[in-house]
């Protein structure tokens, strides 16, 4: 019987010139940066070993198989991958395509993907998107030691945050929420941008206010490059990037259930990558689980209007910190 894929898996690959070691938690990890920074040579170590295991003078720890997948017949070898860690070297073009992540969206491994464009097809966290740099930890060793590092650093804010304009993500509960929110206060305002692929061009439409852009941290990964971008221009805009909507009503302790705060302490133990393509997913069907046929039942779609009470809404709220929508 298969075991399906979930949980954090610590990877440790070295030869005698170079190691690399770090852990991967969802389904999707992405590895960016320029030449010369050690991607190739790491998916140059896990073929190798692959193929020769420890002849080839590469050393791999892993609970899980590591392999790679590339190359004109990619859809084939992934039809015979299960249960495992694939790793993807860039100029592998198909990770751009719709067949790709189709093809992937059932699948119980994780993938490890270097590329130098963000992929718009896969809804991959802020959270895993790293580089790759030399700590030199091992210097009279003579071994490069490469450790991996987020590559946006996007933390709790020290200030308070006042907007005059809020940007959601769509136009579901979570727009409804923020909206309703806002039309209470008066001194707000709250468009949807109607996608993720569509706040730069919102937050673009806005550079004249203070923007607070509220999106799914769990799958806005591939918009990230452009919006930092940007913001290192207009420094008028923040982002506020939660797992989900779902997940920061989760968060608030408004709805109450068996075990959520330990699946919110550690849901890559909780979450399979076979069933739930994104962590947004997996949130939104806790939320409607634990709320099914009570006062607080959850749509994903139009919100219940008991999240907008005030003591309710006031404790969703506050798990946003010092962001200020009074």
């Amino acid at each position: 019987m298969a075991i399906n894929m979930k949980g954090s898996h610590r990877i440790i690959v070295q030869n005698k010139r170079i190691r690399y070691d770090f852990e991967v938690k969802r389904n999707i990890t992405v590895i960016r940066g320029d030449s010369a920074t050690g991607k190739t040579a790491l998916v140059a170590m896990i073929r190798e070993h692959f193929e020769n295991g420890n002849a080839s003078g590469v050393e791999l720890t892993c609970d899980k198989e590591c392999t790679v997948l590339d190359g004109r017949t990619w859809a084939g070898q992934l039809s015979m991958m299960r249960n495992c860690i694939v790793f993807i070297d860039e100029g592998n073009d198909f990770v751009m395509g719709d067949d790709f992540a189709d093809a992937i969206q059932k699948t119980d491994n994780y993938y490890i993907i270097i590329t130098r464009e963000g992929i718009p097809s896969l809804p991959y966290s802020v959270e895993e998107i790293y580089g790759i740099r030399d700590s030199g930890k091992y210097g009279i060793l003579k071994r490069t030691y490469n450790e991996f590092y987020h590559l946006y650093q996007i933390s709790g804010f020290h200030q308070p945050v006042k907007p005059k304009q809020i940007i959601t993500e769509d136009s579901n509960s979570g727009f409804h929420f923020f909206h309703g929110i806002c039309e209470k206060k008066g001194q707000i305002a709250c468009i949807s941008a109607q996608g993720k692929s569509k706040i730069f061009s919102a937050v673009t439409n806005h550079l004249d206010e203070k923007i607070l852009v509220v999106a799914d941290g769990s799958a806005f990964g591939p918009e990230m490059g452009k919006l930092m971008s940007l913001m290192e221009r207009f420094s008028n805009i923040v982002l506020y990037l939660p797992e989900s909507f779902e997940w920061i009503i989760l968060k608030s302790g408004v709805v109450e259930g068996n075990g959520i705060a330990e699946i919110l302490e550690h849901p890559e133990d909780y979450i399979e990558s076979k069933d739930f393509f994104s962590w947004e997913r997996y949130f939104t069907a806790l939320l409607i689980r634990s709320t099914q046929g009570g006062y607080f039942k959850y749509s994903k779609k139009q919100l219940n209007p008991a999240y907008l009470q005030e003591k309710v809404s006031d404790k969703i709220l506050s798990v946003m910190g010092s962001i200020d929508l009074s």
